[in-house]
């Protein structure tokens, strides 16, 4: 059986936590809000809209991606498409909701006198309206996002910032997220333990050559990796 970390002689001091989808289900809200869109539209496909998104034109979250659907569909119109943009942001938020164990973890980890940061590269807003609707803000003492660090992940920058605000070093730090490239690597470079949250993964194939030290079903499982024991 694996050795949690937090009995070894560098026990886990800190974790850093990814955002969307390490969390919550941010791609089930994002698809949810797609599907809206589109039932106002009256025309598409939902997972047409989504892959917009996807292309790498504009970013993840960039409003033009429904700017550019609705033109390819022959529909635009500017206060049609201003309806839309709302549309999607208030459905987005309102589904998100933390993955089953998650605040019950972070809080037994705050008592345990772990420090917690949230290193998202969501923009400052949308990281704090997301931590807020799910009930999760109060558990973290920083929330990096790129507007912060300076770069975005898999840079180290935000990586770097989280623990400098926590006073923490890598080697007695996690880094806890749903993506090898963005979140295991640039863990992995600085030296820190690393755990994949797979239960997160929507990615077909990251082809990342990469392995993280622990492999999460759940986020719950996090407590007994870092030497909490179980209830």
């Amino acid at each position: 059986m694996q050795t949690p970390y937090g009995t070894r002689h560098n026990a886990v001091e800190a974790v850093l936590c990814d955002m969307d989808n390490t969390l919550f289900d941010f791609v089930g809200a994002k698809r949810e809000a797609c599907r809206c869109v589109v039932d106002y539209l009256g025309t598409g496909d939902p997972e047409s809209l989504f892959r917009q998104f996807l292309r790498g034109i504009h970013g993840f979250e960039d409003h033009e991606n429904i700017r550019d659907y609705m033109s390819d569909l022959g529909v635009y119109e500017e206060r049609t498409f201003e309806v839309c943009c709302g549309t999607y942001e208030d459905v987005k938020l309102s589904q998100v909701e933390a993955y089953p164990g998650v605040e019950e973890t972070l809080r037994r980890l705050q008592d345990t006198g772990i420090s917690l940061a949230v290193v998202t590269d969501a923009e400052s807003p949308q990281a704090r309206r997301r931590l807020e609707k799910t009930g999760l803000i109060d558990y973290f003492e920083t929330v990096v996002t790129p507007e912060v660090s300076g770069r975005r992940k898999p840079e180290p920058d935000s990586l770097l910032y989280a623990l400098r605000r926590l006073d923490a070093v890598p080697a007695r730090a996690m880094m806890v997220g749903d993506s090898l490239v963005r979140d295991i690597a640039p863990g992995k470079h600085l030296g820190m333990v690393t755990a994949f949250a797979a239960y997160g993964d929507w990615r077909e194939g990251s082809g990342a050559d990469v392995e993280a030290d622990i492999v999460l079903a759940e986020f719950a499982e996090l407590a007994g990796h870092v030497g909490i024991p179980g209830r």
